[in-house]
């Protein structure tokens, strides 16, 4: 999934991106609120994990835009402030989970995941074809019951070719999903990605290339 985290303070900014990048996430920040309305004008994000305290534009109001717009971007809202009228407040401006300071990373990745999976269409459990078993919850890849071990970005390509269930996914519909904003379209980062991807699945090859179009799992 692509991720945006809005969050000013830098240590825990980081901190979280570091940890959600573990999890094979893409993940670009912002340190305030008019910069995380930008970010969100210009990609398309599956989550925003929001601190509601942002300078220059509030997190309340980020969240307001967000939500008038119409997107289908879920909302992962932070605070330190615990009481209960204040994530009533929170959830009331159209949040779609709160979750206050300070938090265990383990919990808000797991609250991150389950956003994602409510703002596209579900994927099943483990998603399996010609030959593949993938597993996000566990990041395991197996064919023909070998286990595959696979790079972050590997295995997040991977994900999204399995979910497009045979249909071509553009170099540029993989870029948008599994890498940031800081990722330069020009360097051949997807084509080498699934060269490497290639290489670790094993012969026959079952990621094709569709000429001028993209790529696809028959």
């Amino acid at each position: 999934m692509r991720v945006l985290v809005a969050e000013d303070e830098p240590l825990l900014a980081a901190a979280i991106a570091e940890w959600l990048r573990d999890e094979a996430h893409a993940v670009d920040l912002a340190a305030d609120g008019s910069a995380a309305l930008e970010r969100l004008t210009v990609n398309e994000y599956d989550v925003l994990v929001l601190d509601r305290d942002l300078p220059r534009v509030h997190g309340d109001d980020v969240c307001r835009e967000l939500v008038a717009s119409g997107s289908t971007t879920r909302v992962l809202m932070l605070t330190a402030a615990a009481a209960i009228n204040d994530r009533v407040e929170g959830l009331g401006l159209g949040a779609d989970d709160y979750l206050t300071k300070p938090f265990a990373f383990a919990e808000l990745a797991a609250r991150v995941q389950a956003l994602g999976r409510r703002s596209r269409p579900a994927d099943p459990p483990v998603l399996r074809r010609s030959g593949l078993t993938l597993d996000p919850a566990r990041h395991e890849v197996f064919r023909d019951g070998r286990y595959v071990p696979l790079a972050k970005k590997e295995f997040a390509v991977l994900a999204e070719l399995l979910r497009a269930d045979g249909a071509t996914v553009s170099a540029e519909q993989l870029l948008e999903k599994a890498w940031d904003e800081h990722v330069d379209p020009f360097t051949g980062a997807v084509r080498l990605t699934i060269l490497k991807l290639r290489r670790k699945l094993g012969e026959p090859a079952v990621v094709e290339t569709v000429t001028g179009v993209g790529y696809r799992i028959p």
